[in-house]
């Protein structure tokens, strides 16, 4: 099963990156940032050793980054180390599918399973998710609506799923990034407070529903999305 793939790669790349303690997650961290934002053309070779001497540590960290990424779907093996993966429309697909099945899961264990004290938690992250300024940078808008989906995550008490939904959101935080505006934005405030009404009313099969139609994205809008994100990359 996917699933089953996917779990046992995350735990394939926390366990390299913790070989080397601290240092190795910060190097971790920074390379998948880059990844993440493809600071990495898609295609590019990557140098270990100039990598290293830009983050000023030995090879051996970033050749264990560099592992654990591959791992987790960022870049993929060449003869010669790695290259970036590219932005591609049916990996995208692939992608939000899964997504799209991991939280609706989600949502219908949240319903049963989450605290009253969590759902109140859950609404002040809503309002405070709302409060923030037009001008808050994309990043951090991409943030708090990660933030909302990780807190139904935990709601399932379910470790294995709060730590796919980690990989899956990483994997499509790009995609994010390039189409938040102000009117998704408002537009995703509106169905996250939907989600919060219906897991108020412990209704799972609303949740799944209004969670379906707050993720699906058509093969258009996903082409869409690509194309402005490549332009973005190169431009």
């Amino acid at each position: 099963m996917p699933v089953i793939r996917i779990t046992t790669k995350f735990m394939q790349a926390r366990t390299i990156s913790s070989v080397r303690g601290k240092r190795g997650e910060d190097v971790l961290d920074r390379l998948r940032s880059m990844a993440i934002f493809y600071e990495f053309k898609p295609g590019e070779r990557l140098n270990e050793a100039e990598l290293a001497d830009a983050l000023g540590v030995s090879r051996t960290p970033v050749r264990e980054a560099l592992m654990a990424l591959a791992h987790e779907g960022f870049l993929e093996a060449s003869s010669r180390g790695y290259v970036r993966r590219r932005l591609d429309v049916k990996e995208m697909k692939d992608l939000y599918e899964l997504r799209l099945a991991i939280e609706k899961e989600c949502c219908r264990y949240a319903a049963q399973r989450a605290t009253d004290e969590q759902i109140v938690e859950l609404g002040q992250y809503l309002a405070h998710s709302r409060s923030v300024a037009p001008s808050t940078s994309v990043t951090e808008l991409v943030e708090l609506d990660e933030g909302f989906h990780d807190r139904l995550a935990k709601m399932t008490g379910n470790a294995e799923l709060e730590k796919m939904l980690v990989l899956i959101s990483r994997r499509i935080r790009f995609m994010r990034w390039i189409s938040m505006d102000n009117a998704v934005r408002e537009s995703t405030q509106d169905q996250h407070s939907a989600l919060l009404n219906a897991l108020q009313e412990r209704d799972a099969e609303k949740m799944q529903a209004l969670m379906t139609a707050h993720i699906s994205l058509r093969q258009d809008q996903i082409v869409e999305a690509v194309t402005r994100g490549l332009a973005k990359i190169y431009l």
